[in-house]
């Protein structure tokens, strides 16, 4: 996905064992019904908070990263702020800080717990252009959901397919079951990333399986 330490981005992880689930699949073209990407949110469909236990956003906390890149080692920081209405949605911001760049996407949650990448400051925004919210986390993931996590054309057209639930995944801050997510670019021939989100932590891994080298690992989370 492009969302980086999240959606909203990374060799496989020498910690990743285990099988993927047996969950009944939903179709690809969509999760529950829904529309995906959505070309007008009604803002009566969300909610206040983003409490998704696979992709919670709560206020005051932070995330810490251990990043590795074709740059070398360094940390990232997570942290969460009100975000600005966004096609007539308010939304929660997911702030990314990783030496001096800042990526701040615009996230929120509707009533049946599902989670919709509403834009990137100064990238693209949901009602701008063309640009429609996509899922970032499904209120109950199965395998075989298959989604646009966005769609801005020429600037965010991936997919993501949920490909095992219970997949064990090491990081500094330990071992997780987790929900792995598979993400492709439609912009970037062969451009692959595998995200792992663990119940009430949210991302705890990505990883460029295919494309830039890039592996992000959670270091630990406060409070």
């Amino acid at each position: 996905m492009t969302v980086r330490a999240g959606l909203a981005a990374l060799a496989l992880l020498g910690g990743l064992t285990g099988c993927g689930s047996a969950s009944v699949p939903s179709p690809p073209s969509g999760v529950d019904e829904l529309v995906i990407p959505t070309p007008s949110p009604d803002p009566a469909d969300f909610v206040d908070t983003v409490d998704n236990p696979w992709f919670p956003l709560a206020p005051g906390t932070t995330w810490t990263y251990a990043v590795d890149d074709t740059t070398g080692e360094h940390p990232m920081t997570v942290t969460v702020e009100p975000g600005p209405e966004v096609a007539g949605v308010p939304t929660t911001a997911r702030v990314s800080t990783e030496r001096t760049e800042v990526v701040t996407d615009w996230f929120a949650q509707d009533d049946r717990g599902n989670v919709w990448w509403f834009g990137r400051e100064g990238s693209w925004e949901a009602g701008v252009d063309g640009a429609e919210a996509g899922l970032a986390m499904a209120a109950t993931p199965r395998v075989g959901d298959g989604y646009r996590p966005a769609l801005a054309p020429g600037v965010s057209e991936d997919t993501a397919t949920v490909t095992a639930l219970d997949e064990r995944v090491t990081v500094p801050a330990g071992t997780f079951e987790t929900v792995l997510v598979d993400g492709r670019s439609e912009l970037e021939t062969g451009a692959r990333t595998e995200s792992s989100y663990a119940e009430g932590v949210g991302l705890v891994a990505e990883q460029v399986a295919s494309g830039s080298y890039r592996s992000v690992r959670l270091e630990s989370v406060e409070p």
